[in-house]
């Protein structure tokens, strides 16, 4: 005879799902901040050849790209139709590759600098004379590591 009834069959509580929007969107809005999704707009043609011994660079944080190829349809009426060297989002001349260089150390620790590659990312109808005088600009800069981007030959 107590004030008090107990209720039967009283389980557990269902798990409340009213913070799940928050946190799902905490996570959408986390990974838009973090996500870095391209360097730099292509405004050239870049068919690389294939190759069937390739290795995965480790760390691409430490690689600055060098595009060498014709420019796409949209810029041939500002930059032609030969070949041409882009240097992150600019079209550039061999003579630019020094500072593209030193700009891309300066976002760097200087203890990773010796670590930094340079990929060259180069049409497989270019010639040879453009790319020479990027290896000879780039042996001058004193970046002596520099790796050639190809695909996966398929077997």
């Amino acid at each position: 005879m107590s004030k008090f009834k107990k209720k039967d069959g009283g389980g557990t509580p269902a798990v409340s799902t009213a913070s799940l929007p928050d946190i799902v969107f905490m996570l959408l809005f986390f990974f838009m901040v973090v996500t870095k999704l391209r360097d730099s707009t292509l405004k050239v043609v870049t068919n690389t050849p294939s190759a069937t011994e390739l290795t995965k660079l480790d760390n691409k944080s430490l690689v600055n790209f060098i595009f060498i190829g014709k420019p796409t349809i949209q810029n041939q009426a500002l930059y032609g139709t030969k070949a041409r060297i882009q240097l992150g989002d600019k079209i550039s001349e061999t003579t630019d590759i020094p500072l593209f260089l030193e700009t891309f150390k300066t976002t760097l620790q200087e203890s990773q600098h010796p670590s930094i590659i340079s990929s060259l990312k180069i049409d497989g109808e270019v010639t040879m004379g453009i790319v020479q005088d990027v290896k000879t600009a780039l042996r001058k800069a004193a970046q002596l590591k520099v790796n050639y981007s190809a695909k996966k030959k398929s077997e």
